[in-house]
């Protein structure tokens, strides 16, 4: 079974940088989509990039050249390297999974697992 846990959230200031880490318990996420997601209080949940099982990327053009993607199959885990950060990055961070080969990454209800959230925060 599929237990999506993040952690790595924080506060930085602009211009730092976090990683963000998803690891799945079940042990399974290796051969899967993984999406990352993000809402920032008064939003709407925002895609931000994602990992297909291929290890094909996708980001939103928000992040694109600041945020990275990677996945370490050993240890079951995707991560979310986030560099050059600035104030409207600051929101709650999910990530998700989905086994499908043809999940449509960036749309949030395409996902079958979540994880919980962590809080990442960028003062000015």
């Amino acid at each position: 079974q599929v237990q999506l846990v993040e952690s790595g959230g924080g506060l930085v200031q602009a211009g730092g940088s976090l990683r963000l880490s998803c690891a799945d318990s079940g042990g399974t996420i290796s051969s899967y989509t993984v999406g990352w997601f993000r809402r920032a209080p008064g939003k709407e949940r925002e895609f931000v990039g994602a990992m297909r099982w291929s290890g094909s990327t996708s980001y939103a053009d928000s992040v694109k050249g600041r945020f990275t993607i990677s996945r370490d199959n050993a240890k079951n885990a995707v991560y979310l390297q986030m560099n050059s950060l600035k104030p409207e990055d600051t929101a709650i961070y999910h990530c998700a999974a989905d086994p499908r080969w043809t999940v449509r990454v960036e749309i949030w209800s395409e996902y079958a697992y979540w994880g919980q959230g962590t809080q990442v925060t960028v003062s000015s």
